[in-house]
């Protein structure tokens, strides 16, 4: 039997064009990831929460992700996956965030086998937020006055100009008291001589 007979008895299916060979690809790289639902939660979470104000605290609107992700190269992690860092990451991604109420962690892996790879872990949920804690995360102005309480709790805050606060410094430093002295200091001629020996 030649190559030609050989190849004319294959059935016409067994015989792959490159378009083919990649669909192939792609679905057995399809196949080889997967996700798995591994908890629903109604509140988490990784950050110290004063109960004592879960009156004040509001429900966010829109749901919030994050992701805890590491790279396979080859069959070699480059590292783990922890539900905490990805559930860090969700807090943090909302001002004011202490915890996640009616959410979801999932589990991701996907692979193409002996060449690379992702691993990740996923919490998603709505924020629960805590607005005494947004208040004292705002950003500061560049140059601002603020107005403080006994207690040192801010109480007002006044973005003012560069050319404002440098008149504001001299102000207080002129005010300020430079200190005099009863004698002046006096280099004795002796040793200024012995030190050029």
């Amino acid at each position: 039997m030649d190559s030609f007979e050989f190849l004319s008895s294959i059935p016409n299916f067994l015989i792959m064009k490159p378009t083919k060979i990649s669909l192939l690809l792609f679905s057995v790289m399809l196949l080889a990831s997967c996700t798995h639902r591994i908890l629903d939660f109604t509140l988490i979470s990784s950050k110290n929460v004063d109960f004592s104000k879960a009156s004040t605290f509001v429900r966010g609107k829109q749901r919030v992700e994050g992701i805890d992700k590491v790279h396979w190269i080859i069959i070699i992690p480059t590292g783990n996956v922890t539900v905490k860092e990805a559930l860090d990451k969700a807090i943090e991604s909302t001002p004011g965030c202490v915890a996640l109420l009616d959410g979801v962690v999932y589990s991701n892996l996907w692979w193409i086998p002996y060449i690379y790879g992702q691993e990740s872990i996923t919490v998603e949920g709505l924020p629960l937020i805590d607005p005494s804690l947004v208040r004292e995360n705002q950003e500061m102005p560049a140059y601002g006055k603020l107005e403080l309480n006994k207690k040192g709790e801010i109480v007002s805050k006044v973005e003012i100009s560069q050319a404002e606060f440098e008149r504001m410094k001299e102000k207080i430093a002129g005010a300020a008291v430079k200190p005099e002295f009863s004698q002046s200091p006096q280099i004795y001629p002796g040793y200024s001589a012995g030190l050029q020996n």
